[in-house]
């Protein structure tokens, strides 16, 4: 069967919106927060504590929309924000991975993100392990949330040995205290 031209270049007009619309993921982040972040650029002591905040509020979020009764399309917000969460916690990791790189003493911010570790698990198990939701609701959400539970995990130890290296090379005087020396930027 042949198509003329014109019913080819009508699907494809419909169809491209779509296919934009399937590949554009939205920003984790608020204009604030985006703001926040680019003025601690420099300075992985107030940069990673950020990243942290901004994880934990998503998950504050989750459990506020959780516990809320009147919240409406409750497991599209639950799938949003557990993928919030799970790309500022990759965010985190690859600013962690920068610093590191940089050979920055990073072991004040680590301390409070190998804490905040323990708080994500218990927070992400809760939430799998929640009785009171509905087989059918937690399977549109579960492949997220699992991946932000494995990627947690997973980071557990390499936050504790990374601690450890930080330490090792603080002991011989190989980290950089102030990485905006020589920079032309100064932290505020």
């Amino acid at each position: 069967m042949k198509k003329s031209p014109f019913v080819c270049g009508l699907l494809l007009l419909l169809f491209v919106p779509i296919l934009l619309q399937a590949q554009r993921h939205r920003d984790p982040l608020t204009q604030e927060e985006i703001g926040q972040v680019r003025d601690t650029s420099w300075e992985p002591k107030l940069r990673l504590p950020l990243y942290l905040q901004f994880a934990r509020t998503r998950l504050v979020k989750l459990e506020e929309i959780r516990n809320n009764p009147k919240t409406k399309d409750r497991v599209k917000q639950t799938h949003d924000l557990l993928d919030d969460f799970q790309l500022l916690y990759d965010e985190l990791n690859d600013n962690i991975d920068t610093y590191v790189e940089r050979k920055n003493d990073i072991r004040k911010p680590l301390k409070a993100i190998i804490d905040a570790d323990t708080e994500f698990q218990a927070k992400l198990r809760a939430l799998k392990d929640a009785a009171d939701v509905r087989p059918a609701e937690s399977q549109q959400y579960e492949f997220v949330l699992n991946n932000a539970i494995e990627t947690v995990d997973s980071s557990v130890e390499d936050h504790r040995k990374l601690l450890e290296d930080q330490e090792e090379l603080a002991k011989h005087k190989r980290l950089v205290k102030d990485p905006s020396k020589g920079t032309g930027v100064s932290p505020e």
